[in-house]
């Protein structure tokens, strides 16, 4: 019977985590299996507790980590200020150390060069090495 509940523990612990996406509900159910398998093979209640426990916290600390970073990154999508950085921008009115304006990603953003010394013409291409606030940092394109 204790096998049975342990069964039906995991196995409803895996469906909620349809729910909350975070694998804590899917380590716990996993950790319930085992403690299943453990009562079905005749251990004592007190025995399956512990197992349940031990392999609970095991997976939760061992297995989750690895789980949520190969899961829920996109290897190829950059965001924020990692997907404007090498991004081609166009500058469009010259301007020197004090700053200008370039368009970059279809909006007009505020721009500084990289070097002080850089000047920028109406019309060139520059490469976003860096965002700082509300500012582009720029250098010559390639």
């Amino acid at each position: 019977m204790a096998a049975i509940v342990w069964f039906a523990a995991g196995v409803l612990l895996a469906a909620a985590e349809a729910l909350s996406g975070d694998f804590v509900l899917l380590m716990l159910g996993g950790g319930a299996l085992a403690a299943a398998l453990a009562a079905w093979l005749g251990a004592p209640l007190w025995l399956t507790g512990v197992i349940f426990a031990i392999v609970s916290v095991g997976l939760v600390l061992g297995v989750r980590p690895v789980l949520k970073r190969h899961l829920l990154r996109s290897p190829g999508t950059r965001m924020g200020i990692e997907a404007l950085r090498g991004e081609e921008a166009t500058v469009l009115a010259a301007f020197g150390n004090t700053g200008g304006q370039i368009r970059l990603a279809g909006e007009i953003w505020s721009a500084r060069p990289a070097d002080e010394d850089d000047t920028f013409r109406t019309g060139e291409t520059v490469i976003v090495q860096d965002i700082d606030g509300a500012t582009a940092v720029v250098k010559r394109g390639d």
